[in-house]
């Protein structure tokens, strides 16, 4: 009984079929296999990865660049420009102004101030009578008229379109000159100075001798007409509490001039002036940046988004037209997970394939926009390694789906057709 025991077992476990088993080698062959074979086919569907994963690393890249410019104006601009009130109208109640005649020179003087000057709007008796001609000429409305010592439109950095802006001499003597912005000389109907024109405040007569288009600072002197301080006093008297310094200092020295220039201004009394430094550029500059970031990093998933669905559609259209291979397949053997696993690689590879040229894409990009600009470009590298794992992850989604589909094809199914 014991030898035919042992060959009943024998006999059973040689009718047993071993099951069936696929090398992760065998199935990335396979994949490259199915991939290759349709050479046009998997072009198309690569490029809605490549445009995806493209669009995601040129978006973080100009983002980053963009930022790297904005930290710069910020630093330039807004980081070099402390603005100085005078406050002493609410300290003594008396209207008297608490800047010292000599307060450009004054500041100045400090360490790392490169221009210093005073300037306040001008309570002229008609605001409304700024013309270009007499009494005669047309109202033009209301234009701002500001005193300035030239030391002021030094700090603005004026970019004069034409003429000159006025001196320590045309401030020294009391001349009756102005500089206008382009906007406002166009509404005074001042197209050049070569007739030497004239615009009136009030009854007072003043020749226009420069012409500015812009500046760095102070963008509302573009809307004003600009005279010396010198002859605003002579004529209307004292300021009546709105007078401000404007200084202009070297990188990263604002806030130390912001400290030190109310004492340097008047030592005795130094609560008379309040000095308003320019704001952190660096979380000015986190602000913008994570706004930039949150609506770039949106339009890059979108993109990403559209590559998925492209590689989907495509990759179902596949499933479809190879019923009868998956049919033969399942009878040779393979099961449903072998089936799924390789349509599920063939979508990875066409993902990691569409990450790599999107990554270079992007970076092209970058640096394209950037060389257009005359920026410099900044591309993180974590961008870029992480693209082809993007790629990959939207290759794994996207074929999701249609793997599940042709695993669910059934062999007799699949032959009969």
């Amino acid at each position: 009984m014991t030898r035919e025991r042992r060959a009943v077992r024998l006999f059973m476990r040689s009718r047993i079929v071993e099951p069936t088993s696929v090398s992760l080698r065998d199935l990335v062959a396979e994949s490259l296999g199915g991939v290759t074979q349709r050479p046009a086919r998997s072009a198309l569907t690569t490029i809605g990865t490549v445009l995806g994963v493209g669009a995601f690393v040129a978006v973080l890249g100009i983002t980053a660049t963009a930022s790297s410019q904005i930290d710069s104006r910020f630093n330039s601009l807004l980081a070099t420009e402390v603005t100085v009130e005078d406050v002493s109208r609410v300290k003594t109640g008396l209207p008297t102004p608490a800047f010292p005649s000599n307060s450009p020179q004054r500041a100045e003087a400090l360490h790392g101030v490169q221009h210093a000057g005073v300037y306040w709007s001008v309570k002229v008796p008609d605001q409304e009578s700024v013309r270009s001609a007499p009494v005669h000429g047309g109202d033009t409305g209301r234009i701002p008229v500001v005193a300035a010592s030239p030391g002021m439109l030094r700090a603005i950095a004026p970019s004069v379109a034409e003429g000159r802006v006025f001196d320590e001499w045309h401030d020294s003597s009391n001349r009756k000159v102005a500089v206008v912005g382009s906007s406002v000389a166009d509404r005074l109907g001042i197209a050049t100075l070569e007739t030497r024109p004239a615009l009136f405040i009030g009854d007072q007569a003043f020749t226009v001798i420069g012409i500015i288009d812009d500046v760095k600072r102070q963008p509302d002197m573009l809307l004003s007409v600009v005279i010396p301080q010198g002859t605003a006093l002579k004529i209307w008297g004292s300021p009546r509490g709105n007078a401000r310094m404007l200084v202009a200092t070297d990188l990263g020295a604002a806030r130390q001039v912001a400290a030190e220039v109310p004492f340097a201004l008047d030592p005795a009394h130094p609560e008379y002036f309040e000095a308003v430094p320019p704001p952190d550029p660096r979380s000015l500059r986190s602000g913008v940046t994570n706004d930039l970031d949150e609506l770039f990093l949106l339009l890059a998933g979108i993109c990403l988004v559209i590559g998925a669905v492209g590689i989907a559609n495509t990759t179902l259209v596949s499933v479809m037209e190879r019923v009868g291979e998956i049919g033969l397949r399942r009878a040779l053997g393979a099961k449903p997970r072998h089936i799924t696993g390789q349509f599920l690689c063939e979508s990875s590879i066409l993902g990691v394939l569409g990450g790599l040229l999107g990554s270079a894409l992007g970076v092209l990009s970058v640096v394209g926009v950037a060389l257009y600009r005359d920026w410099t470009p900044v591309v993180h590298p974590l961008t870029v390694i992480a693209a082809p794992g993007i790629g990959l992850a939207t290759g794994l989604l996207a074929g999701l789906y249609p793997a599940w589909r042709a695993s669910r094809v059934q062999p007799v199914e699949a032959l009969r057709r």
